[in-house]
């Protein structure tokens, strides 16, 4: 009979509801907050409303209605919010996460018997589910235990079988996102990893659950929830004091066998400063140059080769903004600050589809977020430079800056040799950083980079070269809701040289040359379901680049003034991509992205004749062009495509396919790239770099994710790679196109990386084998190279050997090691003479048929942490290291002289003597 009561009562005030919930009123709000938008419509409507004023947030509304129903303008109220509500006999009632239940459902009786209750779970029953109620899965041993957080708002009608749980995990010092996080609900196979902003988001039904966080910076933590609906759960975590033991770079647990990206490097910025490097300097793309398919081609080389591409194909963006030049002194250090770094993502594999513009690799830089709690900093002392950062609140929790600079004080070296050339040489350079988080609130938040560095240095005396980057960008993040996220980013980069000659000879002049680009970029997720998850976007960047100008430097000099036409350029993209879980086995990562460039005016293009060699006889027309004119467009869909298969809960499988477009080109006739080699935009007569590649790989964790082994394989087909003519002149060069040829490359090969992560011995073994092939062909023989077959390109190594370990003494003290082998760099060759017009010419070999001497170092370092107090200064680390330890004189480069008739070969070394480094670290 009880139970017949309690049904007669829910039906009637199911029908009293509903009605006064129809009942139509008009209302405007404007900037108000959700409680003085309850208390406003309740003194229109005359209910009376009952909540609790801690539930709401400041948010603010705007919106007007007019003749709107009751019921439509409070869940407009409560949008976004955790909030429910009944209307009931003049009453309206919120409940936070619950809902009210003013209809039993359709099982609430068993076989229609009143006195017979049927026990349910928490699982749905076709349309309509129990109400869920915190004494239905807690104990008071369970409440005893700590804080129950509550996740979503309860939807009585909800169909769905699953909700969204997300949120950002920071620092609870420094209120910084922690990434590469594991986050999973107790005895369920439910889990993810934060990404570089903190983000998790896992699906579970609702209930009652633990959620785990698990981390060997974080240690382990605990948290009860109760899940009604789609919500969200942010927090803190106190860093672990087992932090000074790790010192290894690594990858997330078991990321590198669930993921679905095939070749994708993480450098733990954390485990850099226990690598010895030259002249103590941390060095982030030089710990990468340690992993298999990431070369140099030389020591004190600028740029990098990743499988087999130039140096023009890597992509590398610091807060989004484009770096064209990422190195320091001769190439001896890279221009990122260490101490600002928070992330290092190097896609050598797989691309995601929201990057484009380059062949080969994407290297992806993240500074850290500035510490909103207090202030803080981090240095270093060494022989040759002084680095130092420092970050602070300008608003506790909300806003916070970061300044980072370094220079250097190497003059002083310089001087100290006795060979006099180098005596009176000067090399300085320096970069400064600033960085600016605002967290306006949970769903909005905004950063601001400013980057700039300089070079300048002078190995004659009658000369000084100098190069710079200057970089900015901003960027607003935004959330929508659970499942929709998005962001735009404007960011702008530019890279320039000169060349000042003050001489003899009245030859005195100044060349300069720069290059730049803005872009525009929207970028959103979706989280569609936990089978789909849409990463999709649109981007447009301007190019603009001036070739170079030469003026003649005082009142005497005979030097014209010369340039060359500027060149601008769009190129624009649309990309979207779909990470599919197939199944528990089997995830896929689809993408396309399609982008269109167009070469742009004012300017001047040559027409040539096709039945002839480009020269300036062959010119047959010339076309002009007016400013913003459209002188030529390529463009074309790109494809992504990777998947991940597990063979078993510790081995997967993985293959992959991308397609990429590249626009622009780097203009150099050097072996190896140089500071002031010059970039050229595709234009009528220069066409695109065109590759794809195919990739595939097994991975293993073992020893309980202690031991990871990798072993990949790629092959890679390149188009339009652009080359030289001999002896080409490449600088203010108004018909650049008669001195350079297109053809077309091929790489591939094999990688093999072993890493012990745990324990007080660990490290990594990594080994490739590759081959990098070009060939210029071409129906004329004059630009035909090597009778137009294939040979190997100026970055072809085939073996390279890395081994990077380190010992853990104590606590405190720590031994490290490095070792490298490679094999050495394609060269051509003298190999005879002969009598042309009464003079003797030199005979060379075809093009890159020899090679240098092998190449191999070893380094050895001891680290010694400061003690471990908890309250005092600041706490320092010494790093004491040798590097090139066995004196090897490493060839840079071979060359031939010709004295007195007799050819020479003569090779140049960086480092052929061990060099030692003592370096002082501090943080603060």
């Amino acid at each position: 009979m009880k139970k017949l009561v309690i049904l007669i009562f829910m039906l009637l005030l199911s029908a009293v509801g509903k009605s006064q919930e129809n009942k139509k009123v008009s209302i405007s709000f404007n900037q108000t907050n959700r409680i003085d938008a309850l208390i406003k419509l309740e003194k229109l409507v005359g209910y009376q409303f009952y909540f609790e004023a801690q539930w709401f947030e400041d948010d603010l509304l705007s919106k007007s209605y007019k003749d709107v129903k009751i019921g439509t303008i409070i869940e407009e109220i409560l949008e976004d919010t955790s909030i429910n509500y009944l209307i009931f006999d003049g009453k309206v009632i919120l409940t936070k996460n619950n809902a009210i239940i003013d209809k039993l459902p359709d099982f609430y009786f068993e076989n229609g018997d009143p006195d017979r209750t049927k026990i349910v779970d928490t699982e749905l029953n076709e349309k309509t589910k129990t109400p869920i109620l915190q004494k239905q899965y807690i104990s008071n041993r369970v409440k005893s235990d700590g804080n129950i957080y509550a996740i979503g708002k309860e939807d009585a009608n909800s169909t769905q079988s699953k909700y969204n749980v997300s949120g950002r995990i920071r620092d609870s010092k420094t209120n910084k996102p922690i990434d590469n996080l594991v986050v999973f609900i107790k005895d369920k196979n439910v889990n993810a990893t934060t990404d570089g902003s903190g983000f998790y988001e896992l699906e579970v039904p609702s209930g009652f659950y633990e959620l785990e966080t698990s981390s060997l910076s974080y240690g382990k933590s605990k948290r009860k929830i109760i899940v009604y609906g789609n919500g969200t759960l942010n927090f803190s975590l106190n860093e672990s004091a087992e932090l000074l033991d790790e010192i290894v770079i690594e990858s997330d647990k078991d990321d590198n066998i669930k993921k679905a990206e095939v070749g994708v490097t993480t450098i733990d910025i954390k485990g850099l400063k226990n690598i010895p490097l030259v002249l103590g300097e941390r060095d982030v793309l030089k710990v990468a140059t340690t992993m298999p398919g990431i070369k140099t081609a030389g020591e004190g080389a600028l740029g990098y080769n990743v499988r087999g591409g130039k140096v023009d194909q890597n992509l590398i963006l610091f807060d989004d903004a484009v770096m064209y030049n990422p190195s320091h002194f001769f190439g001896v250090f890279s221009a990122i600050n260490p101490f600002a770094t928070g992330s290092v993502d190097i896609y050598k594999g797989s691309i995601p589809a929201e990057f484009g513009g380059r062949l080969s690799s994407v290297i992806d830089i993240s500074t850290k977020e500035a510490n909103m709690e207090k202030f803080s900093g981090e240095g270093n002392i060494g022989p040759i430079t002084g680095n130092l950062m420092i970050e602070t609140p300008i608003i506790k929790d909300k806003m916070s800056i970061l300044v980072g600079g370094r220079a250097t004080y190497s003059d002083w070296v310089l001087k100290a040799v006795s060979e006099e050339s180098i005596k009176n040489s000067k090399a300085s350079f320096y970069d400064a950083l600033v960085k600016f988080n605002y967290k306006i609130n949970d769903k909005n938040d905004l950063q601001a980079t400013a980057y700039y560095s300089n070079d300048e240095f002078s190995i004659t005396s009658d000369s000084v070269y100098g190069y710079s980057n200057r970089l900015a960008s901003i960027k607003w993040n935004h959330k929508f809701n659970d499942k929709n996220r998005a962001s735009v980013q404007l960011a702008t980069s530019e890279y320039k040289f000169s060349i000042i000659y003050d001489g003899v000879f009245n030859r005195n002049f100044d060349l300069g040359y720069s290059i730049n680009e803005t872009q525009l970029k929207l970028n959103a997720k979706y989280l569609y379901s936990k089978k789909h998850k849409f990463s999709y976007g649109v981007s447009s960047k301007i190019y603009g680049i001036k070739p170079g100008s030469i003026v003649p430097l005082g009142d005497e000099s005979v030097v014209e003034p010369k340039s060359v036409d500027n060149e601008r350029a769009l190129e624009s993209a649309l990309f979207v991509s779909d990470l599919i879980e197939v199944n528990k086995k089997l995830l896929l990562d689809i993408g396309v992205r399609y982008s269109l460039y167009a070469s742009l005016g004012a300017g001047t293009q040559n027409v040539y004749d096709p039945s002839q060699p480009k020269s300036s006889e062959s010119v047959i027309d010339t076309k002009s062009y007016k400013k913003n004119e459209v002188i030529k467009t390529y463009g074309g869909p790109e494809f992504r495509f990777s998947g991940r298969y597990f063979l078993s809960p510790n081995v997967s499988l993985k293959v992959g396919y991308n397609k990429t477009i590249q626009y622009s080109h780097l203009l150099s006739s050097n072996t190896t790239a140089s500071p002031v080699d010059s970039w050229k935009l595709s234009d009528l007569n220069i066409e695109p770099q065109r590759a794809e590649q195919f990739s595939a790989g097994v991975y293993k964790n073992f020893d309980d994710g202690v031991h990871e082994l990798s072993i990949e394989g790629y092959y890679k087909k390149m188009k339009n790679l652009l080359d030289f003519k001999v002896g080409a002149e490449l600088l203010l060069n108004e018909n650049i196109e008669t001195e350079l040829l297109q053809g077309e490359g091929r790489a591939y090969g094999a990688e093999f990386l072993l890493k012990k992560k745990k324990g007080r011995l660990n490290g990594w073994l990594g080994y490739s084998y590759s081959k990098t092939l070009v060939k210029l062909d071409s129906d004329f023989l004059s630009n035909q190279v090597n009778n137009g077959e294939y040979f190997p390109a100026n970055q072809d190594r085939p073996h390279d050997v890395n081994v990077v370990s380190n010992y853990r003494l104590t606590k405190r003290y720590s031994v490290s090691m490095n070792f490298n082998y490679q094999t050495g760099r394609p060269v051509t060759y003298p190999v005879g003479k002969y009598n042309y017009n009464g003079q003797e010419q030199v005979l060379y070999s075809d093009r890159n048929k020899f090679r240098i001497p092998d190449y191999y170092r070893f380094d050895v370092g001891v680290n010694i942490e400061g003690n471990h107090k908890n309250v005092k200064l600041a706490h320092s680390f010494w790093n004491i290291s040798v590097y090139n330890v066995l004196g090897r004189n490493n060839p840079y480069s071979v060359f031939f002289v010709n004295d007195n008739g007799e050819i020479k070969g003569l090779k140049s070394s960086i480092f052929s003597v061990p060099v030692p480094t003592i370096t002082y670290n501090f943080k603060f």
